[in-house]
């Protein structure tokens, strides 16, 4: 089920992958206010406290950044704040300097989306982030995830900033270990694929997905209308670049049906799967 806010009484959708408190986090792709891209693993052995919102020309993201550009100054050294927006890198460094923001790293998710869509933060009739705060620990698990139901309202500061001294107490956290890893690797020529039982078992865990000639995995999604569909195979198409793995996909009124295979191991190999999970959160 899409999750729903609203923006000044009106109903909103939230789109992008289903993730909740414990999940793992995933990598996203967002530019500094020099454009120079950075990701998840740019804040190695940092707990992360990500405050996102809709726009820094509003006063209550105005007040969102100010407010933990404030508190920041008392935060322990193994914590790094991120604001992340739509907004054009070159606003928020006019932001930044203007109003003498130097705690906080503020980020841009203009070009990609990439923020929006891993996280599932993405107001699809906005095409802005929602707003909340979300605390991703030093092993890359998420330990605080709040998005505010109405988005003109702020954040709730003091619920965030506990949740905060309970991660810094405990800043290495533990999620059940998943079956297969959260990106795919690269894959070079004579990679062999795997074999028919591992595929099998896989297969079983991923509903809707069919086996094709014992060397693809085959599912078909539906949609209301065809601008629905191609949303969210605009989505599928901008997560696969990230994971460097490109399924075939034939997009249809109402329809999108999406083939996985790894060509460079001539079947299937974990690519395939990490690619299909990926693709049912999106769903």
């Amino acid at each position: 089920m899409l999750k729903k806010v609203t923006f000044k009484g009106s109903t909103m959708t939230l789109v992008g992958r289903a993730l909740k408190e414990g999940s793992p986090a995933p990598d996203f792709k967002v530019v500094d206010p020099a454009l120079k891209e950075i990701g998840l693993s740019d804040f190695k052995g940092k707990i992360k406290v990500i405050t996102f919102f809709l726009s820094l020309d509003t006063p209550v993201c105005d007040l969102q950044v100010k407010e933990f550009n404030k508190r920041a100054s008392n935060i322990s050294p193994d914590v790094v704040i991120i604001g992340m927006s739509m907004d054009l890198p070159f606003a928020q460094a006019r932001f930044c300097h203007d109003n003498e923001i130097k705690n906080i790293k503020v980020l841009s998710d203009y070009k990609y989306s990439s923020f929006g869509i891993n996280y599932g933060l993405l107001v699809k009739e906005l095409n802005l982030l929602a707003r909340g705060v979300l605390i991703i620990d030093k092993n890359n698990i998420i330990r605080y995830f709040k998005v505010v139901d109405e988005l003109t309202t702020p954040p709730d500061y003091d619920d965030a900033l506990k949740a905060l001294e309970t991660v810094i107490k405990s800043p290495a956290g533990t999620a059940q270990k998943p079956p297969l890893p959260s990106k795919c690797k690269p894959c070079e020529e004579g990679t062999p694929p795997m074999p028919k039982i591992e595929v099998d078992k896989l297969l079983a865990q991923y509903r809707g997905w069919q086996l094709v000639e014992d060397k693809k995995i085959m599912k078909e999604f539906k949609f209301k209308d065809f601008a629905d569909a191609k949303y969210f195979v605009d989505m599928v198409s901008s997560m696969a670049e990230e994971q460097g793995h490109h399924p075939a996909i034939l997009l249809t009124w109402g329809k999108a049906k999406i083939t996985l295979t790894t060509h460079a191991a001539g079947g299937l190999t974990e690519n395939d799967f990490i690619m299909a999970k990926a693709i049912d959160e999106l769903y």
